[in-house]
């Protein structure tokens, strides 16, 4: 098993790379890709850079040249629901664009049957597992995600609210669960939150990126450990077959 880390910025990726195994670093479409172990799972990770074509491209790179099984989203994003807090942490279960017509995604090619695109349920299963042994700064909630073009201060936030009603929003994730989806391969999102309507703006966002990356990367590490477990185990079945 190969497990694709996509983060959107260098400072969100910073907290993964001391903890890599045997780190090996190749390049390819302008990106660095870091490839190793965490926790006996075989990962590759990086940074892809903000908006959703650059997270688009790193994301059909982990899974035509690097052979990713799952890709995991992990980083910030601003808080949208009014009962988050700084550093409150939101995993994915269905993630949506705020700024692409409905029609564009269900009316043309590839067809989707939903504007919405589902975390993978065993990830989810795992998920809450992880969080059940770990402690976090801020509690952890599963939701909706959505995705656009644009750093959400104040303006736009009601109508978004209105049409979606997320719990946060950022510019990278409804596109890289866009390409696990047409992949067929698993996908979910691990977000901590660095602003709300409450402390909005770059200011909160740059203050607090650091830390709510930290934390991300802790949820982030939980996870593959539930995943290595979950890999033993059907090992040892297979063995007893």
């Amino acid at each position: 098993m190969r497990i694709g880390i996509i983060c959107a910025s260098d400072s969100e990726l910073a907290p993964f790379l001391p903890i890599i195994d045997e780190c090996k670093i190749t390049e390819k479409a302008m990106l660095q890709f870091y490839e190793g172990t965490i926790n006996g799972i075989n990962v590759v990770t990086l940074y892809s850079g903000v908006c959703k074509v650059n997270a688009a491209i790193a994301a059909q790179i982990l899974i035509d040249t690097y052979d990713v099984d799952i890709i995991i989203n992990a980083g910030t994003a601003g808080g949208m629901n009014p009962e988050l807090e700084i550093f409150d942490s939101v995993i994915s279960t269905e993630v949506a664009y705020h700024d692409v017509e409905p029609d564009i995604l269900t009316e043309f090619h590839p067809w989707l049957e939903s504007v919405y695109f589902k975390s993978d349920q065993e990830l989810l299963n795992l998920s809450h597992k992880a969080i059940g042994k770990i402690e976090t700064e801020g509690k952890v909630y599963w939701g909706r995600m959505v995705t656009g073009e644009i750093f959400i201060a104040d303006e736009g936030r009601k109508k978004i609210n209105e049409i979606f009603a997320p719990l946060t929003v950022d510019m990278e994730t409804a596109s890289i669960a866009h390409v696990c989806y047409v992949n067929g391969i698993p996908f979910i999102s691990i977000r901590c939150v660095t602003d709300t309507a409450t402390h909005s703006g770059t200011g909160h966002f740059e203050e607090n990126c650091n830390k709510a990356s930290i934390i991300a990367k802790d949820i982030t590490v939980a996870l593959l450990k539930e995943l290595y477990s979950d890999q033993l185990q059907a090992s040892d079945s297979l063995d007893f077959l």
